[in-house]
């Protein structure tokens, strides 16, 4: 079983390089995003809890969403590994993913960090503005910020699982294809 984190800021690829490794490799997609949607949208308890939170302009805690992720996990237990894609995002995030897959004896095999210039996210994210319908995708400083913020509350977790030697830097500067085969390298090394 082969189990990735695919990191990097917004607008880096995740989505589209985990759609080409889900394919050759027959992961199961895990985006908390998606997790979200799937279940406030189904009003399961786990996203009525998460509603309650987001409706108040609160943060959802950790606890909500790590049980979102247990329960996709356990629903898709026939699959040969799991990207998880925005999660974690902080350092206790990512101890919760660990004793999660430690309870089914998994663990993280990579975590897989796509490196793309600040200037080049901008001109992505912006592109993808013009049909994702999402209104922070059509602003400049926005999008800066979420880099920004990626880079001082999500960063600290690649250097959590390089302590380990799992995380790896991956250029994720030039074509679609160029970039899976950096990625497809490290995960067919596993």
């Amino acid at each position: 079983m082969i189990n990735l984190i695919l990191f990097g800021p917004p607008g880096s690829g995740k989505g589209t390089q985990a759609a080409k490794l889900v394919e050759k490799y027959n992961l199961l997609h895990i985006s908390t995003g998606d997790l979200f949607r799937y279940e406030m949208g189904n009003n399961t308890p786990l996203g009525l809890e998460a509603k309650s939170y987001i409706e108040k302009g609160q943060l959802v805690p950790d606890s909500v969403t790590i049980g979102m992720l247990k329960n996709k996990v356990d629903a898709n237990p026939d699959v040969a590994g799991y990207i998880f894609d925005g999660f974690p995002r902080t350092i206790n995030q990512a101890e919760a993913l660990d004793n999660l897959l430690a309870e089914k004896d998994l663990a993280v095999d990579k975590l897989l960090s796509l490196k793309v210039e600040d200037e080049e996210i901008v001109k992505r994210i912006l592109h993808r503005g013009k049909t994702s319908g999402r209104a922070d995708d059509n602003d400049a400083e926005i999008i800066q910020n979420r880099i920004n913020v990626y880079k001082q509350e999500t960063s600290p977790v690649f250097d959590y699982y390089n302590k380990s030697g799992k995380s790896m830097l991956i250029e994720g500067m030039g074509d679609i294809d160029e970039i899976f085969g950096r990625l497809d390298a490290e995960v067919s090394a596993i």
